[in-house]
């Protein structure tokens, strides 16, 4: 699987707290096309949580980049603490239906804030997972 710069949300990204992506993807006019088929986004821990209960990772869309009134179009369940160990990878499929021109995460940590944890997530290519 290839994680091009241009299409990374996160680049080990630290999330002790409720947090929005580093960066934010500007679809341009992209968004109008390829109706039907759904782009994967994959996104690893790349440093174990602590202290907090669960995350769960959101893709927002917005006509701006304020994001001031963000839409989720996808999201992950909670995923407990446990399992966000170190290599633990997950992915959700981009939909080209329903959004607007910019994209970005939203991490939401479930419980108290963590003490450690990183993710690296990006759109991805050559993902051997399944997003029909």
């Amino acid at each position: 699987m290839y994680l091009d710069k241009e299409n990374q949300f996160s680049a080990a990204q630290a999330i002790t707290a409720t947090a929005v992506s580093t960066n934010i993807i500007d679809l341009g006019d992209a968004k109008d096309h390829a109706p039907g088929h759904k782009l994967p986004l994959n996104a690893k821990v790349v440093t174990t949580f602590a202290s907090n209960t669960s995350l769960t990772v959101a893709l927002q869309t917005d006509d701006n980049t304020s994001f001031s009134s963000a839409t989720v179009v996808s999201q992950t369940g909670a995923v407990p603490v446990a399992t966000l160990v170190a290599g633990y990878d997950f992915t959700l499929g981009v939909p080209f239906e329903g959004l607007e021109r910019y994209i970005r995460l939203n991490y939401t940590i479930g419980g108290s804030n963590a003490t450690a944890g990183a993710v690296t997530a990006g759109i991805v290519v050559n993902n051997e997972k399944s997003f029909a």
